[in-house]
């Protein structure tokens, strides 16, 4: 069964219904079968400025899900990713963590991380 590695834009995008109806079932099977987010995700997440009942609907999701630290793993594949493109440090892990663990990643930002190799996207507006 594949997993995925949710993006932080994609739980915002969710989080406001955003998405087609296929771009929401699609997010819908994911994030009921237990969500992944990267460590950097959960940061960039948990720093949103938003209303109490928002703030609250964050920290629902957080909990339900699964959150990947940075392992000796993901950091071997950020360095190479570092020395090799230009992209960011945060995008850079989230992208190393999806390698490390073989996951696709769920992204409405494909720019930043194209022609990565073996990196593996769907980005839910475009279904």
């Amino acid at each position: 069964m594949e997993q995925y590695l949710i993006d932080t834009n994609v739980v915002s995008d969710y989080f406001s219904a955003s998405f087609s109806t296929a771009g929401m079932q699609l997010m819908d099977s994911v994030i009921d079968a237990v969500p992944i987010l990267s460590v950097i995700s959960q940061i960039e997440i948990l720093s949103w400025k938003t209303d109490s009942q928002t703030e609250q609907q964050v920290k629902n999701f957080i909990l339900d899900s699964t959150i990947l630290e940075i392992k000796p793993g993901v950091i071997t594949h950020c360095v190479n990713l570092r020395r090799s493109k230009k992209i960011k440090t945060p995008d850079s892990i989230i992208a190393a963590t999806a390698l490390a663990y073989a996951y696709t990643l769920i992204t409405s930002n494909e720019k930043d991380f194209k022609n990565i190799p073996g990196l593996k996207m769907i980005n839910p507006k475009t279904l």
